[in-house]
This record gives C-alpha cells, structure tokens and sequence, in this order.
C-alpha cells in the first residue's frame, strides 16, 4: 500500500545491520527536512549476510566474509566521523553478529500492506532499536513489538516473518538488486542517477535537484 508513486521518489536500497545505511538515511532525513517539498522514500531490501549463513539459516561466524580487522578497524572510525559529522550518537558502530533477514521480511510486508507513514515509523524502529537501543533486530518478538508500537497488527508481523512466499519474494528482490548493479549499501537512486554511502545531505541535494548546496 505504497502511495510513493504520488510523490517524487527516491530509491534505497539499505540493509538494516549496515550501520552506514542508518547513517546515510539520517543525512536523507536531514535533506527530506529541508526541502520546501517532500520527497518519499521507496526502500528496496539488501542481503549483507547472504554469504555468511549456514544451513540452518544462523549466522556462521567463521565464515571467512573478505572483511579482516584493518577493515573493521576503518570502518568504525568512518562510522564515528559520519556520526559527528551528521549529529548523530549511536550506542554502536559495528553489529557483525545480528542478521536481518527477518527484519527486512518484516518491514517489506509492512511496506506493502500499509501506508509510506507507517511503514517509514516501522522502518525507524527498526534502525533505532538496533543502532540506538542494542536490540537483537532478529528477535521476532523484538520485531513485533516495534510493530505494535508503530500502529501495526504484531501477528501480522509474525505470520509474515514465517510466510515462506513472501521470504522467497524478498530473496528476489535482493537478486534483483544485485542484477541491477548494487553492490554495496546504501545506494541512493534518482531516476538515472545514483549515489553511493552515506553521502550527505548536500550531495542528495545535487542528486535530486541537479544543484549545489
């Protein structure tokens, strides 16, 4: 129950455990905040944790990912300049043990079934629980608890999360994603154009409106 088509539209394509996609939707927000029109958000799911799941769907942390300590190493202290940067405080910066499959399957049957505003209040809960309350965003009772709290049915939640059709419908659409060229999150997309990180606010800016900040 989109209405994003009512609106100009910016696609992401976001994984909620990536913590510079939590980060890039804050600068979105903070461009959304100053535009003198609202610009909808249309979130597309990514798998980050594709290749690190064993058989029984767990996360296998010995599961060699290409990411070594340097890389980790980096990646926080580009989380904790983007934080300064954007005025953000999270309680974390790296979330390498939480999968979010679940959570997307959620928030996709909510993106589908309820209006952009719930869905957006969903998808909120679902950053902040992670990123500034330290919640288990894999917990399912977690999940229907921000549900609950965002104005949606928490069994709905649940029967959507074990719905094994609309799990392989969001398994499409993160081959999708990788078919259409994302290779990494967030990536922000207007019309022909795409930006890629946790860009600022200015530079989502120069990608919808074709100016400078």
């Amino acid at each position: 129950m989109s209405d994003a088509q009512d609106a100009e539209v910016v696609t992401v394509y976001s994984d909620y455990v990536c913590p510079f996609c939590y980060l890039g939707r804050k600068s979105l927000e903070q461009y959304r905040e100053g535009r003198d029109g609202d610009i909808a958000v249309d979130w597309h799911p990514f798998d980050l944790r594709a290749g690190e799941r064993g058989p029984d769907g767990e996360i296998d942390s010995s599961v060699d990912n290409g990411k070594d300590e340097d890389y980790y190493a980096e990646a926080r202290r580009n989380v904790e300049r983007l934080q300064e940067q954007y005025g953000v405080e999270m309680a974390t910066e790296m979330a390498t043990d939480v999968d979010s499959l679940d959570a997307q399957v959620a928030s996709y049957y909510v993106k589908e079934h309820y209006p952009q505003g719930t869905w957006l209040t969903f998808d909120w809960a679902i950053f902040d629980a992670l990123w500034q309350d330290e919640r288990d965003i894999g917990d399912v009772d977690v999940l229907a608890e921000l549900a609950d709290d965002a104005g949606v049915d928490p069994d709905e939640v649940r029967s959507a999360i074990s719905d094994d059709r609309l799990r392989e419908t969001v398994g499409e659409l993160f081959d999708a994603a990788r078919r259409q060229g994302v290779t990494g999150v967030p990536t922000f997309v207007y019309k022909e154009h795409a930006a890629r990180g946790a860009v600022p606010p200015e530079q989502l800016k120069r990608l919808v409106e074709g100016t400078t900040a």
